[in-house]
């Protein structure tokens, strides 16, 4: 049985998560009822998806989007590292009457080097010290496996690698990870604690966590193996009603699904109905019981602090502070003595950039320093260069510059006849989690680019497969990328320099795809010819929503996704003649489209 732990000494039984707020209206009668009524107040302090980022992420993706006071015109501000993000949150603690520091998910997983050649346990121990209580689990923490995800909070040495330091031992998490909504197949029972129940100033409160219900379309099969992932609403109803019936009438949930907020702001105001917001979460708050008194998310990156309506046309806070530890959410709310319940009406949340200009947390900057002098050997190698940023992750194009890279070195790795004699390639937008930065991070030097810069950008290590599919299937790959399941939110697959096609956002589904406008090497594509395609096991696998990829056959397996992108950069760029990004044209786009990742 998970022991469940907490750094707060007032631990009241089991497990949860969720955490969010924003502003409501009250109506006269909700005023008058809260002055018959003592509150106490309560903080909470809420991050997500900051996947292992203990040093300030690179190039655009450590970057926040807001307006300039002075100009009025948007500007991009560095923000983000672990000896910041300490610093902010210890700054935000000490007015509150009482604090409880949340997350959302994907805490860890598809992290830069520093954290991932580890394990991801430095980001664990980073957490403790940074005073976690509680998380969702995200999609990115079943990476590599149930066990695995277990290890994270219980500890122990991992099973291969066994322990990184003589005489020591991993400790595991101090704060509770929660999974509502995973269960084993076979038994039945949650791989982890569904929700946590802790006190403030003598009010229970609860805070539920789930991942989102997609999760095994999105992370590999091993990944996921034996697990059921149930629906998020009905989960999150279901444990609401459990912790009511045990007297716990103070409720957060810690969804890792999210939205996509009109603009890219930090501190867009979605509007009092949630207009400015769309995307899975708007839905999903719609048909949470109004028990919960505040939402929040994560998943998809954005940063937002909305109010959508609940079941009741009630309006509630839904929150999420974009990821890499470049924002945190501050939610202030009331909790009522007599009910228990969070008054609504004073749930307030902001987002609050965690920029690079304040004093460095010295435990951070100690605990990061340790474990970079470890992966230095290996992080620090150079293996390739470039003569500008090639951007990858903060590219809000649908074609990106470093997916054109990848795409190319895929196809370059996986072409000759005994590797598997690919004719294209793709990469999913999602695996590249970082940008190639021109300006040197260490003491490398300009233009040099690192083992460990190129595993930020390609952290999975996924296996390369090489697949035979016709040309009707590359159609129909190519059409799922705004489809189905990827209808609302398309997911742009980047590709190498030989395939070219038109994309006309103003329609809508596979009619975005202009088929007739389809060239692998300047012919039309023949329906009934078979051609071979280089991707990594994901989605050669169908991940991502690409059945078409599931249905391809003769499977080769290669090398790995970061061994062939690591080959390539060495194989085609000198200090003398680096590597250029690529000129974006193999996609062309007609209509809206830039702000779709």
């Amino acid at each position: 049985m998970l022991t469940v732990r907490s750094r707060r000494t007032a631990l009241a039984v089991v497990a949860a998560a969720g955490l969010l707020g924003t502003v409501a209206v009250p109506t006269a009668a909700q005023a008058a009822d809260a002055k018959r009524h003592k509150t106490v107040n309560l903080q909470l302090l809420a991050i997500n998806d900051f996947h292992g980022n203990l040093e300030p992420p690179a190039g655009s993706s450590g970057t926040v989007k807001e307006i300039d006071p002075a100009t009025g015109k948007e500007v991009s501000t560095p923000a983000g590292g672990i000896e910041y993000l300490a610093t902010e949150l210890r700054k935000a603690r000490i007015p509150a009457d009482d604090s409880i520091t949340v997350a959302a998910g994907d805490i860890v997983g598809a992290s830069p080097l520093t954290s991932a050649l580890f394990h991801d346990e430095p980001t664990i121990e980073a957490m403790d010290k940074l005073g976690l209580d509680v998380t969702s689990v995200g999609n990115h923490e079943f990476d590599e496996g149930a066990q695995e995800l277990l290890r994270m909070q219980e500890g122990g040495c991992h099973p291969t690698d066994g322990c990184y330091e003589p005489g020591r031992t991993f400790k595991g998490a101090n704060f509770n990870y929660l999974s509502a909504n995973v269960t084993d197949e076979k038994t039945g029972k949650n791989l982890l604690p569904p929700y946590w129940v802790t006190k403030s100033q003598g009010v229970k409160i609860g805070f539920i966590g789930v991942t989102l219900e997609g999760t095994p379309n999105i992370v590999t099969a091993e990944g996921v193996k034996g697990l059921k992932f149930a629906n998020e609403v009905t989960t999150i109803n279901k444990y609401a009603a459990e912790l009511k019936a045990k007297g716990v009438n103070s409720i957060v949930a810690l969804i890792h699904e999210g939205g996509y907020p009109a603009s890219s702001v930090y501190n867009y105001d979605c509007g009092a109905a949630g207009q400015g917001i769309s995307g899975p979460i708007v839905d999903i708050a719609k048909k949470i019981d109004p028990a919960v008194g505040a939402i929040v998310t994560g998943h998809t990156h954005n940063a937002y602090a909305c109010s959508i309506p609940d079941p009741n046309g009630v309006p509630r806070s839904v929150t999420s502070a974009a990821s890499f530890g470049r924002l945190f959410t501050e939610i202030d709310m009331k909790l009522d003595k007599t009910t228990g319940e969070i008054v609504r009406p004073s749930v307030k949340a902001e987002n609050h950039v965690v920029r690079r200009t304040v004093e460095k947390a010295p435990d951070m900057t100690a605990l990061v320093d340790h474990y970079q002098k470890l992966a230095a050997p290996i992080a620090n190698r150079p293996i390739g260069y470039i003569g500008s940023d090639i951007n990858g992750r903060g590219s809000s194009d649908l074609e990106k510059p470093l997916g054109d890279v990848i795409a190319d070195a895929q196809l370059a790795g996986l072409a000759p006849a005994d590797k598997g004699g690919a004719q294209l390639a793709f990469m999913n937008p999602g695996g590249i989690r970082s940008d190639l930065v021109y300006k040197a991070s260490g003491s490398e030097g300009d233009g040099v680019v690192t083992y460990g810069e190129a595993f930020t950008v390609q952290p999975f290590t996924n296996m390369m497969q090489v697949k035979t599919l016709t040309g009707a299937q590359l159609v129909q790959l190519l059409q799922q990328q705004v489809s189905g399941p990827n209808g609302a939110a398309p997911k742009i697959l980047q590709v190498s320099s030989n395939l070219h096609y038109t994309l006309d956002m103003r329609k809508t589904g596979a009619d975005r795809v202009l088929v007739d406008s389809i060239r692998l090497n300047g012919a039309a594509l023949d329906p009934a010819a078979k051609y071979r395609v280089a991707a990594n096991e994901f989605l050669a696998g169908g991940g991502d929503g690409f059945p078409a990829f599931a249905a391809g056959t003769d499977k080769l397996v290669g090398g790995s996704d970061l061994d062939v992108f690591t080959a390539y950069l060495g194989a085609h760029s000198s200090a003398g003649a680096p590597l250029q990004a690529p000129a974006q044209d193999r996609i062309k786009v007609i209509g809206p489209g830039s702000d779709i990742d």
